[in-house]
């Protein structure tokens, strides 16, 4: 039995190291190598039927003709591309992926026997022509299947390891065809070739067979005709970019293909006038074999591994770097030696297609799929076939057509010795285009998978100002919902409060009481301009049952505000006690602030009588018209009873009035409001009007380690809201010395302040190196994380069930603890990357890393993988992957952030106690339980430090311990912690004393 175990432990270990050589993962093995056989077979069948195909083709038509093909070709690949889309209408996906192979076989082996059994010339002569037309049709349907398939398959981050050992086996069927053609055809003729490839096609379908059944979760059921309009409509705010996207796809794989056709024409002329049909034939396949091994080896090895390295972009730049620029130069190069023109072109133009073949073959099929994810998942599919597979045909018509009319034109204008030069001359043309098509296609990739994600940030960065204040005016006269128009103008005060007095003054007479009331009050916040007075004056011009007292109100403030020489006779009126409370409150305020004294006298009198009135409403309505007052005078003398009032809404009404008024002696009801759910929110925007007022008051209940912790949070959290220069550098300052949950409520509070992605200056440079900072310091810690969870794994396998289950359940809730340490490091490693890069990007990516779903998750990688620029990018990415702790640990290691060695448990914990300030109560408290359990020696200061903690179940933790491994300090202790505040520490104390009947033992020592 053990000699089993060791060789399935052997055998697993090998199997781990071939997947590391060739970047894939476990979990995707099953699915990569099957698809893998599946595209090798099918290949070998089409290289089989194209090499015979173009034997014969060469033989009866000559090179020259090739154009008409690539045209030919290029009108049947769109008509076979509509059809492929058609049937994805009509039948689910997997119908049609598994059945359209073995369809348009049959036509080829159609051709075939008629051939065959023709013997009219002309006739044989046109099946020709249709037999390399289809095949060409065949390649066209096989790539947008193997493609399609794999996107379904494979999540975005699965693809760029995947796809390059898929691809691959194009590149095993090319050595595979090119070194067994030569022999097949000493037994066979080019039409029984064709034939024998035809079957293996068909055989080859019952893979993707097997394959679309096994994994019938990761296709559609339902044609895409049948997709509910609602499913439609979620991508129509992304409509207008993604079209951009297409069509700039569709640019670059055509410019692709039409590089490579106008290669294989001077290749291919070049062998003609060098051999004939079986030679040709013979050659075709040495070459490809040649180039298929090379690709192979750089597909299996290199290709996966430079795509995350350098990303789909770089890597799909390559090519035409290669075959644009750096091939073509080397043949100018060599043409200028004497002797040596004619070699240097004919070899010349076999290591131009030498490179074209490798690039295309590796780096850009690998990178193909990746760039159709951005699109939504239930168009891509259409989208890929629609987008690819016309534009290879499309780009082959375009080819051919240049091709002939080069030929027409050059053989009249330009000498022989000077034609083919032509050809190179387009080919570095439409390279460098592709180029420049790649570096656009770029910029647009992440933007779209930021608005796929449905996650994109609204922000004054991307919002034009002045289209949108023309869209909220147009908003705001139309019929809509109430709400929505509320929110417009909401955001239009956050992101243009001056200009939103300017667009909502006009208005103010056509808008319903709610938004008049809202309006006014954005007018009121912003600095007040006499020149909006003509649109404020007829609300109160108005009759009283025609417009709202709240409207009436602010309308009143804004006026005798706004008014240069305010006539205050005219506010004695609205003392008087019909009028209504708020309108009373009101005029009262303002006599307070502007009248004279004996104005003052009759206003303060009406608010002390509203101040103690019985009923709510006009308490309410007197205390938020003292905000306007800047003398309470006579009134200070209510505010203790106020802050005492039975009624939450004068509550809420005193607190916004202490910090509109600045009163001093009461802040300290501000600070106390944080810590009653009922007042916290008016608390914490009272406390954030004040400003650097209340910095150094919040600073003090937010260090304050026995304050308790949600207090503390929203102490911090309000500080966030100041949104001062001061603010920002007392965030920053105690960012440094933060740890653990204190650090991530400091970061959630400096992201409210820093709103700057964008690397500017010497100080933003400066702030950048500090995040940097953090996150190594961030990852050190995991490290640590890791590094215990798997050493207690290892000690766990060394206990003997069922003696030491109580240890063994001990250390799994230490491990529990762990894992929840890690969920709060990689929240605080996203937080710190939201400082440095643009919100809504990193927004969208935070989104989708927290989602179960394994494509959501690789979306967020991506995104990060195109947005960040840290040195440690490739281990952040590794990190919030879906790997083991083991992996990660190695790579922390294998990084130079961490060293790693297994230790025993009884050194591991005191090393992860040292770092106390990072673990949460919970784990803190678990540590002890499992040295209590365990016996470990602690040290006496990290004893001594948790016996303070804050936090009552580590303290309780704490005092377990110590009662196993000292019971003479925990004797004299324990009279001491009687005075302890929470129940469960109490409960604990009363017990060992009665335990060790210590009633009266009398206070020796202090800890």
């Amino acid at each position: 039995m053990e000699l089993k175990n060791h060789s399935f432990a052997t055998n697993k270990s090998t199997l781990a190291r071939v997947l590391r050589w060739v970047n894939l993962r476990p979990e995707e093995s099953e699915r990569t190598l099957m698809m893998f056989a599946f595209y090798t077979f099918i290949c070998v069948g089409l290289r089989w039927a194209e090499d015979s195909t173009v034997a014969l083709f060469l033989d009866e038509y000559g090179a020259e003709t090739l154009p008409l093909v690539y045209i030919a070709s290029a009108a049947m690949g769109v008509g076979i591309v509509f059809l492929y889309s058609w049937l994805q209408k009509i039948f689910p996906l997997r119908w049609v992926i598994v059945a359209i192979a073995p369809c348009m076989v049959m036509p080829l082996i159609l051709l075939v026997l008629l051939r065959w059994g023709i013997h009219v010339s002309y006739l044989a002569v046109m099946i020709v022509f249709l037999m390399r037309l289809w095949v060409d049709a065949l390649y066209v349907v096989n790539d947008l299947n193997t493609s399609i398939v794999a996107n379904q398959l494979f999540n975005i981050r699965e693809i760029k390891r995947t796809y390059p050992l898929i691809s691959s086996g194009l590149l095993v069927a090319d050595v595979i065809s090119g070194f067994s053609l030569p022999w097949l055809l000493e037994f066979a003729k080019l039409n029984k070739v064709i034939l024998i490839a035809c079957a293996l096609v068909i055989l080859s379908s019952g893979i993707l067979f097997y394959l679309s059944h096994r994994y019938r979760k990761a296709f559609p059921d339902a044609p895409q005709r049948l997709i509910s309009s609602e499913q439609a409509s979620r991508h129509r705010r992304i409509e207008a970019p993604l079209n951009r996207y297409k069509w700039q796809l569709f640019a670059f794989i055509g410019l692709l293909q039409v590089i490579g056709l106008l290669i294989d024409f001077q290749y291919l002329r070049e062998l003609k006038s060098s051999f004939g049909d079986r030679e040709l034939a013979s050659f075709l396949g040495l070459f490809g074999g040649i180039v298929g091994l090379c690709e192979l080896l750089t597909q299996w090895f290199i290709s996966s591994r430079i795509i995350e390295r350098l990303g789909v972009f770089y890597a799909a730049a390559i090519l035409p770097i290669a075959v644009g620029f750096l091939v073509p130069g080397a043949i100018a190069l060599l043409s200028l030696f004497p002797g040596m023109q004619l070699q240097s072109f004919f070899w010349g133009l076999v290591s131009l297609k030498f490179c074209d073949e490798l690039l295309r073959y590796t780096f850009v099929m690998s990178s193909g799929p990746v760039l159709y994810q951005p699109i939504p998942e239930r168009i891509r599919s259409r989208a890929q076939t629609l987008s690819g597979g016309s534009a290879e045909a499309i780009a082959t018509g375009l080819a051919g057509l240049i091709i002939a009319l080069t030929l027409l034109f050059s053989g009249q204008f330009i000498p022989a010795w000077l034609q083919k030069w032509v050809f190179i001359g387009e080919t570095v043309l439409v390279a460098a285009t592709c180029l420049k098509v790649v570096l656009i296609l770029r910029s647009r990739y992440v933007d779209l998978l930021v608005l796929s994600a449905d996650r994109g940030a609204l922000s004054a960065t991307n919002v034009g100002l002045r289209v949108f204040q023309q869209g909220v005016v147009k908003a705001l006269g139309e019929k809509g919902n109430a709400t929505d128009k509320r929110s417009c103008i909401e955001l239009l005060a956050q992101i243009d409060p001056q200009g939103a007095v300017e667009v909502l003054a006009p208005l103010l007479v056509k808008l319903p009481p709610d938004l008049q009331s809202q309006s006014l009050e954005v007018m009121l916040t912003a600095d007040i301009n006499p020149i909006y007075l003509p649109a404020v004056r007829p609300l109160l011009d108005q009759s009283q049952g025609t417009i709202t007292p709240e409207v009436f109100a602010l309308a009143l403030r804004y006026v005798w505000l706004a008014e240069p020489h305010p006539n205050l006779a005219l506010l004695e009126e609205y003392l008087h006690p019909q009028q209504n409370s708020l309108i009373r409150a009101t005029a009262a305020a303002l006599l307070l602030r502007q009248g004279t004294p004996m104005q003052r006298v009759a206003a303060t009198k009406t608010m002390r009588w509203m101040l103690t009135h019985q009923q709510e409403w006009e308490r309410v309505n007197g205390v938020k018209a003292l905000r306007e007052a800047v003398y309470l005078q006579a009134l200070r003398i209510h505010i203790p009873n106020l802050l005492q009032d039975k009624s939450l809404r004068v509550r809420w009404a005193v607190l916004e009035m202490i910090a509109a008024t600045h009163l001093e002696e009461y802040y300290s009801a501000l600070l106390g409001a944080l810590y009653y759910k009922s007042t916290r929110n008016t608390a914490m925007r009272a406390l954030a009007q004040l400003e650097n007022e209340a910095l150094e008051m919040l600073l003090q209940l937010a260090t304050n380690v026995y304050q308790p912790e949600v207090v503390r949070m929203y102490a911090w959290r309000t500080i966030g809201h100041i949104s001062t220069p001061e603010a920002m550098d007392c965030l920053w300052q105690h960012l440094e010395t933060s740890w653990g949950n204190s650090r991530y409520h400091i970061l959630r509070s400096l992201l409210k302040i820093h709103k700057q992605p964008e690397i500017t200056s010497l100080e933003d440079r400066f702030y950048e190196s500090r995040v940097e900072a953090f996150i190594e310091q961030e990852l050190k810690f995991l490290g640590e994380i890791y590094a215990a969870y798997l050493d207690l794994n290892i000690q766990k396998d060394l206990q003997n069930p069922p003696a030491n289950e109580n240890i063994i359940a001990v250390y799994e809730l230490l491990q529990k603890a762990l894992l929840e340490l890690e969920i709060d490091v990689k929240e605080r490693v996203l937080l710190l990357l939201k400082l440095l890069y643009p919100p809504e990007k990193m927004q969208a990516a935070t989104f989708n890393l927290r989602s179960e779903s394994g494509v959501n998750l690789a979306r967020g990688l991506e995104i990060l993988d195109h947005t960040v620029n840290l040195p440690v990018k490739s281990l952040l990415l590794n990190i919030l992957d879906q790997r083991s702790h083991q992996e990660k640990l190695y790579l922390l290691a294998a990084s130079g952030l961490i060293e790693y060695q297994p230790l025993l448990i009884s050194d591991r914990l005191p090393r992860l106690l040292t770092q106390a300030n990072f673990l949460s109560d919970w784990c803190l408290a678990c540590c002890f339980h499992v040295a209590q359990t365990s016996r470990i020696r602690l040290t006496i200061p990290e004893i001594v430090a948790t016996l303070r903690h804050p936090t009552g179940f580590v303290r309780e933790a704490a005092i377990a311990y110590l009662s196993m491994v000292s019971r003479r300090v925990l004797l004299e202790i324990l009279p001491q912690l009687q005075k302890d505040q929470h129940p469960l520490v109490i409960a604990q104390v009363k017990e060992l004393m009665e335990k060790y009947q210590l009633q009266n033992y009398r206070i020796k020592h202090k800890v």
